[in-house]
């Protein structure tokens, strides 16, 4: 029997769980908390070490993420033995997985019982085949770029998704609730509770729950007439629904709908609609190389020039001379 073929790690133990979790520059310090802090309290609730991690770098310098804070790391040793292999990236992190990267991680990968991405950290296990035939997810941004690149894969929106060995994360919050069912499910809801009370964490969403383009947070248990209008709008970016049709979908005219606005976010539905599809392009104008007539169709511009003209009146500045600074 291979190691890959060993009953799953969600699944109720209190044997130790090694991981050897492989940190990207770019990455979120918040994505390597979430990865890593749930496992520290639950050592500490059990009082004994039941997980065991080691953060390493594919140069073995410390991995630099987002908000400038380094991760002290070792260098990554496809040979070193580990339960689990983890990879966690930001943005870029696509285009960083060398060729000697990939055949390592592929090699340290089928040695282990299991394997998974957050939010880029994805990318890596597809470069390596690990993801054909399996479900996945990524961060929202790219699912959409991930698809297209890996059509083996069946790319879910889900906040994170478990196939067999293989896991998958779309971002810090649902690292966080990733952990928590792994601790769930090998040492029970008790010490999983206890977890998510040393961070005053509540779990309210599902795995399975779509990532939402925008984060509403409590606004949903306030007004889910204006969490129904947003939920419109983002998923209609490429082709923008009028404000009428969307005052309508959610049962109620235009007019109130201007109201809910004003009063929550204090701008009015189409200016926030706008404000929503140019920050969707602001990232895909600084995260890929995408044609420009390509992003302006993708976040609902007619041409080239009105994208641009509306980039502009945004940002300050038209959406080439952004990408090249």
């Amino acid at each position: 029997m291979t190691k890959n073929a060993s009953p799953s790690i969600f699944r109720p133990t209190a044997s130790p769980l090694t991981m050897t979790i492989l940190v990207f520059s770019g990455a979120s310090v918040m994505c390597v908390a979430s990865a890593i802090d749930p496992l520290r309290a639950a050592n500490r609730v059990v009082g004994k070490t039941v997980f065991d991690w080691t953060l390493v770098s594919p140069d073995g310098r410390p991995a630099m993420t987002t908000s400038g804070i380094p991760v002290a790391t070792d260098r990554f040793d496809p040979a070193a033995e580990a339960d689990v292999l983890i990879a966690i990236g930001g943005f870029g992190t696509r285009n960083e997985a060398t060729a000697a990267l990939v055949t390592g991680f592929r090699r340290a990968a089928k040695a282990a019982s299991a394997y998974g991405g957050i939010e880029a950290g994805s990318w890596l296990l597809g470069r390596t085949g690990l993801l054909e035939g399996r479900a996945a997810t990524t961060h929202w941004e790219d699912l959409e770029d991930f698809a297209a690149s890996f059509p083996g894969c069946d790319v879910r929106p889900d906040r994170y998704v478990i196939d067999g060995p293989v896991f998958t994360a779309g971002g810090a919050s649902p690292t966080f609730d990733l952990m928590l069912h792994l601790i769930r499910s090998r040492l029970g809801m008790a010490v999983a509770l206890d977890v998510a009370s040393v961070f005053i964490y509540d779990q309210a969403r599902a795995a399975t729950d779509a990532q939402p383009l925008v984060s509403l947070g409590r606004l949903d248990g306030y007004d889910p007439r204006l969490a129904q209008a947003i939920r419109l709008m983002e998923s209609h970016v490429d082709r923008p629904l009028p404000v009428s049709a969307i005052a309508r979908r959610a049962g109620i005219t235009a007019r109130t709908l201007e109201t809910i606005f004003a009063s929550a976010i204090g701008e009015t539905p189409g200016a926030y609609y706008l404000r929503l599809r140019l920050n969707v392009a602001r990232r895909l104008v600084l995260d890929t190389a995408e044609p420009m007539a390509d992003i302006a169709a993708r976040t609902g511009f007619s041409s080239a020039s009105a994208f641009s003209r509306a980039f502009s009146n945004a940002f300050g500045q038209a959406p080439v001379r952004m990408r090249k600074r």
